[in-house]
C-alpha cells in the first residue's frame, strides 16, 4: 500500500501522507489541506470518519468486538485486577507494582476529604436538581478551593492534581445520592477499599453499621472497569478539546460530565430503565414490545441493545451479564421491572431478528439492572457511569497535555446568507 494518498480538487493533484496505528489502522492526514488547496476543508458532521488525535490508551474495534486498554484485553483486566489497578494504568501507562498501586491507594485516600463549604454549594440544590448537573456544578467548583493551576511539565503536580481528583470525587458522588435521598453527608473509612468506600459512603445508614456484600463490591468494582475508557467518544473528546485550551483539570472533567448527561451518551443506562417503566406501566408485555421494537413503522425503539460502535457483540456485556445475574440471585430482589428486563433479555438472545442483525444487549442494559438491583436511584445511573469513566478522562487529559496539543477548532461550511445591506429600523 502506498504511505500517500492523493486528492483531486479542480484538476489539482495533492498528497497526503497516510498514519498506520499499531493495530494497523490507517488515516489520511489532511492537517496541510487548507493550506495546500488555498481554502478547501473536510466535512464530517459527528466525526465519524475523523481522527482528532493520535493516543495510545485505548484500543477498539467493533467489528470484532474488541477493547484494550493500553494494549491489554477488557477481559483480563475484569478477571485479574482491581478498579485501582486499571485506573493506573490508564493514566500512568502500566499496571503498577505491589508499592506503587499501595502508595497510590494511600495518596488517593489522603485527599478524600472535601472543603466544608462545598457543603453549603451542595445545600443551595433542590432535591428535584439531576444528579448529573449536581455532580458537574460540583466539580467546577473544586476549582475555586484548588485555584493553583496544575503544571503540566512538573510530575509531581500532575500526579497530586490526579489522586486530589480521585480522592474527592468518590465524595461528591455519594453526596449528591445522599442530598437526592434527604440523607445525611459522610465519609468513607481509610481502612476501606475504594470501591468499598464509595458503597459505604453511598448506603450507609446514621443509625446502623454497614457491612459490605462481596458480589455487589466485585459487581461496582467489574461495571467501573468497563466504563473506565471508550476511545474518543463525545464526553472524552470533549474534556480534551477543554483541556486544550489549557482549561485546568477540574474544568475540563466537569465539562465531560456535562456532554455524558446526554441520553445517546451515559444517560442510555437511565433511559433502559425508563423503557422497562413505561412496558410496566403498560401491562409488561414483552412479546408486545419486541414485535413494537421490529416494526419499521413503530417509533419505539428497544433501549439497551446493540451499540453505535459495536457491530458484532459488546465484549463489556458478556463480562457483566455474569455479574448481573449473581447480583439478581443474591439478592433475591423481587421487583416486576428486572422480570420485564430478564424476559426482554431472554427474548432477544433467542429471537432470529435480533440474532441476525447482532441486536444483543449491551452494557448499559446490565448495568442499570445492576444498579437498579443494588437500590440505587435511576437518576443516578448516570453519575455512576462518570465514576467510572473519571480515570479515562484524566489519562486523556493528561496524555494532550502532555503532548502539547494544539487548541481545538474544528472549521465549518458556511450556509447562511449571503452579503447584505443594512437596513434600518423603519426601512424593515
Amino acid at each position: 500500500m502506498s504511505d500517500k494518498a492523493t486528492l483531486e480538487i479542480n484538476g489539482q493533484k495533492h498528497e497526503f501522507p497516510l498514519i498506520t496505528g499499531t493495530e494497523n489502522e490507517v488515516a489520511i492526514d489532511v492537517k496541510t489541506l487548507r493550506g495546500a488547496t488555498g481554502g478547501v476543508v473536510t466535512i464530517d458532521p459527528g466525526y465519524k470518519n475523523t481522527g482528532s488525535c493520535e493516543s495510545g490508551i485505548t484500543f477498539l474495534n467493533g467489528e470484532e468486538g474488541i477493547l484494550r486498554y493500553r494494549g491489554y484485553a477488557i477481559e483480563d483486566l475484569a478477571e485479574k485486577a482491581d478498579f485501582l489497578e486499571v485506573a493506573y494504568l490508564l493514566i500512568f501507562g502500566e499496571l503498577p507494582t505491589k508499592e506503587e498501586l499501595e502508595k497510590f491507594h494511600s495518596d488517593i485516600k489522603s485527599h478524600a476529604v472535601v472543603d466544608d463549604d462545598v457543603k453549603k454549594i451542595l445545600d443551595a440544590f433542590p432535591k428535584a436538581a439531576h444528579p448529573m448537573g449536581v455532580l458537574s456544578s460540583l466539580t467546577s467548583a473544586l476549582t475555586a478551593f484548588n485555584p493553583t493551576s496544575v503544571n503540566v511539565d512538573s510530575e509531581e503536580d500532575m500526579y497530586n492534581a490526579i489522586v486530589r481528583i480521585l480522592g474527592k470525587f468518590p465524595v461528591l458522588v455519594a453526596w449528591t445520592m445522599r442530598k437526592k435521598l434527604g440523607q445525611p453527608l459522610n465519609y468513607g473509612s481509610t481502612s476501606l477499599g475504594y470501591v468499598e468506600n464509595v458503597l459505604q459512603m453511598m448506603f450507609k445508614r446514621p443509625d446502623e453499621d454497614y457491612t459490605q456484600n462481596e458480589i455487589l463490591v466485585n459487581a461496582l468494582d467489574k461495571l467501573l472497569i468497563l466504563h473506565a475508557d471508550h476511545e474518543q467518544n463525545c464526553s472524552t473528546s470533549t474534556v480534551r478539546i477543554v483541556g486544550s485550551s489549557h482549561a485546568g483539570l477540574f474544568a475540563s472533567l466537569s465539562a465531560g460530565i456535562s456532554a455524558l448527561w446526554g441520553p445517546l451518551h451515559g444517560g442510555a443506562n437511565q433511559a433502559v430503565l425508563e423503557m422497562l417503566e413505561a412496558i410496566k406501566e403498560d401491562g409488561g408485555d414483552t412479546k408486545k414490545y419486541m414485535a413494537k421494537a421490529k416494526d419499521k413503522e413503530d417509533p419505539f425503539r428497544l433501549m439497551g441493545f446493540g451499540h453505535r460502535v459495536y457491530k458484532n457483540f459488546d465484549p463489556r456485556a458478556r463480562i457483566i451479564k455474569v455479574a448481573a445475574d449473581e447480583v439478581l440471585g443474591d439478592l433475591g430482589v423481587e421487583d416486576p421491572i428486572l422480570d420485564i428486563a430478564k424476559g426482554l433479555e431472554q427474548e432477544a438472545l433467542n429471537d432470529e431478528y435480533f440474532v441476525k442483525r447482532k441486536l444483543y444487549p449491551n452494557v448499559d442494559f446490565y448495568s442499570g439492572i445492576i444498579y437498579r438491583a443494588m437500590g440505587i436511584p435511576v437518576e443516578m445511573f448516570t453519575v455512576m457511569f462518570a465514576l467510572g469513566r473519571l480515570p479515562g478522562w484524566i489519562a486523556q487529559w493528561r496524555e494532550m497535555r502532555l503532548r502539547k496539543e494544539p487548541i481545538g477548532r474544528p472549521r465549518q461550511i458556511y450556509t447562511g446568507e449571503n452579503h447584505r445591506p443594512f437596513k434600518t429600523l423603519d426601512q424593515r
